[in-house]
């Protein structure tokens, strides 16, 4: 095939083609992108709002494939930019260089088996009950059978069978009654409805495309499983790349339950002898009975009973799941319906057999510090029902990451907020790469495993292309310094007062954004009997409707939480205003992050910087980075934690936020906010 044009002639075209200006951040991004591909070495860039930085690695991407014929895979932590690539990016691209690189590129989107309509449930009548179902909730059980019905409605007009098409959304309960894991697929040479699967035709379809676009979560699967889930591909692009960590570990964590126990026996009551359903369930009293008189927290060693009742759990399942598929009998035959009912009972059979195995692996090291997963007992509750649940978490997924991700491609990692403290090593090293500072802690590298050497030949560089923002002209960074420290009963009056005079100033045009639920909406009662302007809560509505109500009415303020921290893109008058109550630093019962700051102490590191600073950090930087969203915005951030200004650790966290014009002068605000008020109206 004849060489191609080169990305910086590619970017130019695009650019025309699209109606859009050069940016120069753009311009650099594009090349570095296209600089790793050519030399395999691995890339984190920072790019920030307004750089375009989907252009600067899709073009280089679609070049790459088409030369070679190799499919790339991008990667993203959310369905809002997943949604952009594949019904606005991609096709425009695609459009605008089809005649540059001599045809059309291809392009598609893949998830998980379990997000798209299975054909052969929603047509059989298999049960997916769960223990604690609604039996005595009329309203409940009417709600999931319009769900239900509704999605059967839908499945003979969706082309896709993807359930982000489905508007309104459905529950998740819904949505499990018309759809399958990967574990209990029938497979499609066994499936009365093979030819036709939604999942086996996107897996088709992204085999034939240049760019795949999918989500962290399956990133992840493919990686973890060993099973080839994504196409072959040479280069990966994760955009979003700081949800990266968190996102894998949610993959690689285990559950084990009662009701998880007592679902699996009830899914084999009549596929094999009541003898194994009875010590199935038997299994599960005890399991129940020994959660009921301990603790919620973290176990360092096996509770006393723990030992023998999990050996009880992994026995009785693995004789269940002997009787599902006995050995040597090969996949389960016969009727579909019948084979699809034993799947899922071998599925639920296994993830319990697995779990309890796991959770006694995990304690024969009986060193804590050399352990891989991290276990901890919850207490919550659901629809009114008290539930214990043992989580398993890996200590850390840096190992993982560095073999099966960074092993195996060319990996392309950006996002607008990949510096902490002003480094990328923070992140880099959460992700397996080697530290490029001399002052190197290798945090998330202490899974027990051996901390990769320095002589491992693993090249990566860094690059940060900045924002098309003047942020020291266009916003203020505003520290409360003369408010007291934040305690642990909720917001003071003093801070009701400040938030109350900010907003007044402001007009409205105010996003609040909370560190727990509880403060949000304690803030919102109390403002909105001393406030003119209206005052949305999240959880009032659904967050995308109330981001909507907030974008269109200037005077309007919404108040929430962690989602809110980075999903509010609101450009324009409405929104002058960013408050953040405190600095978000983890809880600090949670028990992944505070074994995680134990490991890298027990390396000699600072535990609370690497892990609970580095986690406040990437959150405020993207706080503040809600409040210029385009090239014209003004405002101010008000950040009321005065920790930030005193304490030792508040210029590393200022190092990772946008470089706005500071001040700690509650009048120097307040006139600003009048300005832009009265700008706006």
């Amino acid at each position: 095939m004849p060489e191609l044009p080169a990305v910086p002639t590619l970017l130019t075209t695009a650019v025309e083609a699209l109606g859009g200006k050069a940016r120069k951040g753009q311009q650099t991004m594009a090349a570095a992108v296209a600089h790793s591909i050519d030399t395999k070495e691995h890339l984190a860039v920072q790019a920030g709002t307004g750089t375009g930085k989907s252009l600067a690695y899709l073009v280089p991407s679609l070049r790459h494939a088409v030369q070679t014929g190799r499919t790339v895979v991008v990667s993203t932590a959310t369905i809002a930019l997943q949604r952009q690539l594949v019904d606005r990016d991609l096709p425009r691209l695609a459009e605008a260089l089809a005649g540059p690189l001599g045809r059309r590129p291809k392009f598609a989107i893949l998830k998980g088996r379990n997000n798209y309509l299975c054909l052969n449930k929603i047509n059989s009548a298999i049960p997916d009950e769960e223990p604690e179902a609604e039996l005595f909730d009329a309203f409940a059980i009417s709600r999931l059978g319009r769900e239900v019905q509704r999605l059967n409605d839908w499945a003979s007009d969706t082309e896709t069978g993807d359930r982000d098409e489905v508007a309104p959304g459905v529950t998740d309960r819904a949505w499990r009654q018309v759809s399958v894991s990967s574990r209990e697929c029938l497979g499609k040479s066994r499936c009365p409805f093979g030819t036709d699967c939604f999942a086996e035709r996107a897996r088709a379809e992204s085999g034939q495309s240049d760019v795949v676009v999918t989500n962290h979560a399956l990133l992840a699967i493919d990686a973890i499983s060993g099973v080839q889930v994504l196409p072959e591909h040479d280069v990966v692009v994760i955009d979003e790349a700081h949800e990266l960590v968190d996102r894998v570990t949610g993959v690689a964590t285990a559950e084990l339950s009662t009701s998880a126990i007592s679902a699996a026996a009830k899914r084999c009551a009549k596929l094999v002898d009541e003898q194994e359903v009875d010590r199935l369930e038997g299994a599960a009293e005890a399991w129940h009975e020994l959660l009921e008189d301990l603790p919620p927290g973290r176990w360092d060693q096996l509770p006393g009973g723990a030992g023998p009742v999990l050996a009880l759990i992994r026995d009785a399942a693995w004789n269940t799941r002997t009787a599902l598929a006995p050995s040597g009998s090969g996949a389960p035959q016969g009727d579909p319906e019948d084979v699809a009912a034993r799947n899922m009972a071998l599925s639920a059979v296994e993830e319990v057999h697995d779990a309890a195995v796991r959770a006694l692996t995990t304690f024969e090291e009986s060193d804590p510090a050399a352990r891989r997963d991290v276990i901890w007992l919850a207490a919550d509750e659901l629809r009114g029902i008290a539930r214990r649940t043992l989580h398993m978490a890996p200590l850390s997924v840096g190992g993982l990451l560095r073999s099966r991700l960074f092993g195996t491609a060319t990996v392309v990692l950006t996002s607008a907020t990949l510096q902490v403290g002003g480094s990328f090593d923070g992140l880099a090293i959460t992700w397996g790469l080697p530290a490029q500072s001399a002052n190197r802690v290798d945090a998330a590298l202490a899974n027990g495993g051996e901390a990769p050497s320095d002589s491992d030949v693993v090249r990566w560089n860094s690059l940060d292309v900045g924002s098309p923002f003047d942020h020291a002209r266009s916003g203020i960074l505003y520290v409360a310094k003369h408010l007291p420290a934040p305690g642990r009963d909720g917001l003071s009056p003093a801070y009701l007062d400040e938030i109350d005079r900010l907003i007044r100033a402001a007009g409205g045009r105010t996003l609040g954004l909370f560190s727990s639920m509880r403060a949000a909406k304690a803030a919102t009662e109390a403002l909105r009997e001393r406030l003119d302007t209206p005052i949305l809560c999240q959880g009032e509505d659904a967050t995308g409707a109330l981001v909507r109500k907030f974008a269109d009415d200037p005077e309007t303020s919404l108040f929430g939480t962690l989602s809110l921290w980075q999903g509010v893109d609101v450009p324009g008058p409405s929104l002058s205003l960013v408050i953040l109550d405190r600095i978000p630093f983890p809880r600090p019962d949670d028990p992944l992050l505070v074994a995680r700051q134990k490991a890298v102490e027990s390396r000699g590191g600072n535990g609370f910087m690497a892990i609970a600073a580095n986690h406040a950090a990437l959150l405020l930087a993207q706080g503040t980075g809600r409040l210029l969203r385009s090239v014209e915005d003004r405002g101010v951030v008000a950040i009321l934690d005065s920790r930030l200004a005193t304490a030792r650790y508040g210029s590393y966290l200022r190092a990772s936020l946008p470089p706005y014009w500071e001040t700690a002068d509650p009048e120097v605000v307040v006139k600003a906010l009048k300005r832009l008020d009265a700008a706006g109206k």
